[in-house]
């Protein structure tokens, strides 16, 4: 007699396979399917037990499978999600279930579950956070898509997922796309955390000459206050680590251009599209892009060589850590406000405390200073903006000094810190009763013609300005 698993996956690099492994790990029979023997082979090695296996046979994968069949997908976006899916339909039966696990656009997963539906195939796109350690210990996991379909697979989420307080980093997200919606949200947020960091390393290096060993211990002794996070905590583990090549530590020898996958592009453009603003993570998007012009960059750096700092005054370690955290809630507040307007908009219907749940274990953008979002969208569901929560209100009022300062410090020492200034232009232009949009208005109708509201009285108007 066959044996037939509970759970099957397609893609076992090194994350699929630790999934996988997590998946057995709780009790849940799973099998993996790869065109790669060598992957297969690495997954028997590990697997040291009956109730998982590998093949590169795909009719016997699908054969293997208990219905309805459970298969999640852990490929790059994109065509290749396409084409695993065109590849295993013809093999499946009405009502079995398809996960894509990988970071596919919304937009995509909209057309792919509107595609699958017609066949009477359920399709689930999941976000999946952690990295490959997050996968075999437990991630946070982001489903959406059908309600109905989620409940097929959700007691082998829910056992794999992280745990805080004992509650799973799993939640249904919402209708259709939501879930890798929310993911990319979450990596925008991501690229913004990261960017941050690296500007506070920038302070901390060129302006306040720490080395690499004081950095070490300041970013750890950080890690056991407000800035308690994942990012943060391994950040202080980077500083320790020596260079094998050559001597002293790897940091110094790794190229300053940093790579992308898209997410946080998608992000920015999706922002544009919904008329959101998301200044902190669009600067930590640009900087990625930036941080590419390496042989400008080092062109210019020769031709422009004006004397800064002249007249800066002094700023401290406290300070900085205080402008980062400031920059932290801008971030997260500016990825919260988009996750609503887009659930406005697509109709998701997402759940602001939920979100913030799953996200305070496994994933990457896993911090202290969500349980407090959390509490403050379970205090009031229609919160407009986090940061008209009053706790929230608490913790900036009590941080934005040291940023201005840090902020002038930097700018007259010549240190860029793009992420960091927006976090600060996007909270004064928040709070500011009055903005100077109305001289923008009267420029639009005197060359185009385009209207405008006034002040004191309502309706739209136009004037002759010549």
């Amino acid at each position: 007699m066959i044996q037939l698993f509970d759970f099957g996956l397609v893609g076992l690099g090194v994350m699929g396979r630790n999934f996988l492994l997590n998946v057995a790990d709780h009790h849940f029979s799973a099998i993996g399917l790869d065109t790669d023997a060598q992957k297969v082979a690495d997954l028997k090695d590990e697997g040291h037990s009956d109730i998982i296996e590998g093949t590169l046979d795909k009719v016997a994968f699908i054969k293997k499978l208990a219905r309805p069949r459970k298969i999640m997908l852990l490929v790059p976006a994109g065509e290749p999600v396409d084409h695993i899916i065109a590849d295993l339909v013809p093999l499946l039966d009405s009502g079995d279930l398809i996960i894509d696990g990988g970071n596919s656009h919304f937009e995509d997963t909209n057309r792919r579950f509107t595609s699958l539906k017609s066949k009477d195939i359920h399709f689930i796109g999941t976000g999946v956070s952690g990295g490959s350690e997050g996968a075999r210990k437990g991630p946070s996991i982001m489903p959406g898509g059908d309600p109905k379909a989620y409940e097929i697979i959700k007691p082998i989420f829910e056992a794999i997922a992280a745990k805080v307080n004992n509650e799973p980093c799993v939640d249904f997200m919402g209708k259709g796309s939501a879930g890798n919606y929310v993911k990319m949200i979450h990596n925008g947020i991501e690229y913004a955390l990261m960017q941050l960091i690296g500007e506070s390393y920038h302070i901390m290096k060129l302006g306040l000459q720490q080395d690499n060993e004081g950095l070490k211990q300041t970013y750890h002794d950080w890690n056991q206050g407000v800035l308690q996070s994942f990012l943060v905590e391994i950040t202080s583990q980077i500083f320790d680590k020596k260079e094998d090549l050559t001597s002293g530590d790897l940091v110094d020898q790794i190229l300053d251009k940093a790579k992308q996958k898209g997410t946080g592009k998608w992000t920015s453009q999706n922002a544009m599209d919904l008329g959101v603003a998301i200044p902190t993570i669009d600067a930590a998007v640009s900087m990625r892009q930036i941080s590419g012009m390496k042989d400008i960059r080092m062109k210019a750096s020769d031709k422009y060589t004006e004397r800064s700092g002249e007249f800066v005054h002094e700023v401290n370690v406290e300070e900085v850590r205080d402008a980062l955290y400031f920059a932290f809630i801008m971030s997260y507040a500016q990825g919260m406000a988009q996750l609503s307007r887009a659930s406005k908009e697509y109709q998701y219907d997402l759940n602001l405390e939920h979100i913030a749940k799953i996200w305070r274990g496994g994933c990457i953008i896993r911090a202290r200073f969500l349980e407090d979002i959390r509490l403050a969208y379970k205090n009031d569901s229609s919160l407009e903006s986090l940061l008209l929560s009053p706790e929230i209100i608490e913790k900036v009022n009590s941080v934005v000094g040291a940023t201005r300062k840090v902020i002038q410090y930097t700018v007259a020492k010549g240190i860029p810190t793009l992420a960091l200034s927006n976090a600060l232009n996007y909270f004064d232009a928040f709070k500011s009763a009055e903005l100077p949009l109305n001289l923008i208005q009267a420029q639009r109708d005197l060359f185009g013609s385009h209207t405008y509201e006034r002040k004191d009285k309502p309706g739209i108007f136009h004037s002759d300005w010549n």
